[in-house]
């Protein structure tokens, strides 16, 4: 198997994997002294930008350009969401792991080293800032030290809901992760006990009181890094998990000021959907011209490469998703409990296009791109079909980008948007008082489709563990956000299963699964050299691959 050089992950030492399927290798100290930070011009100021410019762009899993995957934060939207329903992986490819959710997960594997290399050395930028900040920042290390804060309850609570085998609402006592802090020593890395779900949101709460403090004064020049609006987002969903529906209605009210909604036209635009910055988006990430994701292996371990249809096949050639057939495309059933009238369908291809001659299907491609012949073709590599390819991440840089991959793939991507609080705020207040919660969500549905009627999509989730309400606003999550990293959490939120197995489902053979409740792939493993060293860190089961496809859900 492919040989992996991982980074030190934690402050000093954070337990380097060595085995069967990763290269071992001797650590380096990741520790800065104050004396060395004080003494480089500028120091502080680098390890705060290091926080944010550190999550795409280079190679930070492994020393191989050839990992398609290791392209930062975004590749985590892909891992968690193919785990459940909404996402569908044509061919067996990089994401096979997550798609068929086996042993390859577990804890003596590379794929399982993957999230601990990476959200535990983002943690790691964030406690050095922290560290050199102190406990009572001078004025000229308060934004810092809030965007520290800010970012370290943001990994820690995307650590949470994907290792907590149950979720806050349902046991507070079951376990997350390891707490590691700028105070934590050496000595205490040995024995350090994953925190229970009651203790690691409590820590996540202070860390976004101290930011919201911190971040009060901060104007940002851009969207790449959180101000005291992205901290309301992120408190909004905290309490969301946590089922403080008083709280989360409040801060994703304070969090929506001064954004507003996408619009059809910026949804479904060909040239900037979800590639560039507007006026919905509280937060994002970018890739720049010159990052070795971008300059190595023609571009093809990045975010565009997995997610960007449209590049020509004559000038450039590359891209999994454009011209190698490995597309991720949206489950059928999803897309067909879509109203024709709801414009979010537009981002995705017409399954019935599937059913028509080739020239009527390059015809109907038209309404979704440009270049439906380059579409067609992709779709007929490993696929032999069109239906459910996903239009919605554009390539930027108009025809220019779509000819050119070192352009094309040079995209922005969401983190937080302005509708998640808009549904944050409709769920927590129904959760309170239905038909106030019933009002917000109506008024959201319609923006996205006139002709909405309240509980026309309860009746198609499988099981009935949460109300009407609740699966209409879950709806509208899975469609709004597919792609952005939310469905598993709220599946495992919301106590929802699976269904995958369906007629004339687009999911692949021995792959069709159901169930009824959260999967138990859905609680990630940690890393086996984790538990070995850490004699306090218990761990979650290897995933257990379904031995045959289930029967056929009736809708």
């Amino acid at each position: 198997m492919r040989k992996i050089l991982l980074s030190l992950m934690m402050v000093a030492l954070l337990l380097i994997t060595a085995t069967s399927c990763i290269e071992e290798f001797e650590p380096q100290s990741s520790t800065v002294t104050g004396d060395q930070a004080a003494n480089a011009p500028g120091a502080y100021n680098n390890f705060v930008n290091a926080i944010t410019s550190s999550l795409v762009g280079t190679f930070a899993y492994g020393n191989d350009s050839g990992t398609q995957y290791d392209y930062g934060y975004p590749a985590f939207y892909l891992f968690r969401d193919l785990m459940g329903q909404d996402m569908v992986t044509v061919y067996s490819n990089w994401y096979s792991n997550w798609y068929e959710c086996g042993v390859g997960l577990g804890p003596q594997y590379a794929a399982c080293q993957l999230p601990w290399t990476y959200y535990y050395s983002w943690i790691k930028n964030c406690n050095t800032v922290l560290s050199l900040a102190g406990s009572t920042p001078d004025a000229d290390k308060v934004t810092g030290a809030g965007i520290a804060h800010a970012m370290r309850a943001m990994f820690y609570m995307d650590l949470a809901r994907m290792y907590a085998p149950k979720t806050y609402g349902i046991d507070k006592e079951a376990e997350t992760v390891p707490i590691v802090t700028e105070a934590t020593t050496l000595s205490e890395l040995a024995y350090n006990p994953r925190a229970t779900n009651e203790k690691m949101w409590e820590f996540i709460i202070s860390d976004l009181d101290k930011a919201e403090e911190y971040l009060a004064n901060y104007k940002r020049e851009n969207v790449y890094t959180p101000d005291q609006s992205v901290v309301y987002g992120l408190k909004a969903r905290a309490y969301l998990v946590m089922e403080n529906w008083a709280n989360a209605e409040k801060y994703a009210k304070l969090a929506q000021n001064g954004y507003t909604m996408m619009t059809e036209s910026q949804y479904t635009d060909r040239e900037t959907g979800f590639n560039t910055p507007n006026s919905s988006w509280m937060m994002g990430l970018t890739y720049k011209k010159d990052d070795p994701n971008i300059l190595e292996n023609d571009g093809d371990s990045s975010w565009g490469s997995t997610m960007c249809l449209e590049i020509n096949p004559t000038t450039s050639g590359c891209g999994y998703a454009a011209n190698y057939g490995q597309q991720i495309v949206m489950d059928r059933h999803l897309y067909e409990t879509m109203p024709q009238t709801d414009f979010r369908r537009k981002c995705f291809v017409d399954f019935a296009l599937d059913e028509v001659s080739k020239a009527e299907t390059l015809e109907g491609l038209k309404a979704y791109t440009d270049h439906p012949d380059w579409i067609y073709n992709a779709g007929q590599v490993n696929y032999k079909a069109v239906g459910g390819l996903p239009l919605k991440f554009r390539t930027i840089g108009g025809e220019e980008g779509r000819n050119n991959q070192y352009i094309g793939f040079v995209v922005a991507v969401p983190m937080m948007r302005v509708e998640e609080m808009y549904l944050i705020e409709a769920e927590a207040a129904g959760m309170q008082n239905e038909s106030n919660g019933i009002a917000l969500l109506t008024t959201f549905a319609k923006s996205r489709d006139v002709s909405y009627e309240y509980g026309k999509h309860s009746e198609a989730y499988g099981n009935s563990t949460t109300s009407t309400f609740q699966n209409e606003i879950w709806w509208q999550r899975r469609v709004e956000f597919w792609g952005e990293g939310l469905a598993t959490f709220d599946i495992k939120r919301l106590n929802k299963g699976i269904i995958r197995s369906y007629e004339k489902t687009n999911h692949l053979e021995s792959r069709r699964w159901n169930t009824s409740t959260p999967p138990d792939w859905m609680n990630w493993c940690i890393i086996q050299t984790e538990t070995n060293n850490n004699y306090s860190c218990t761990n979650n089961p290897t995933p257990i691959q379904p031995s045959s496809d289930s029967e056929e859900y009736k809708w």
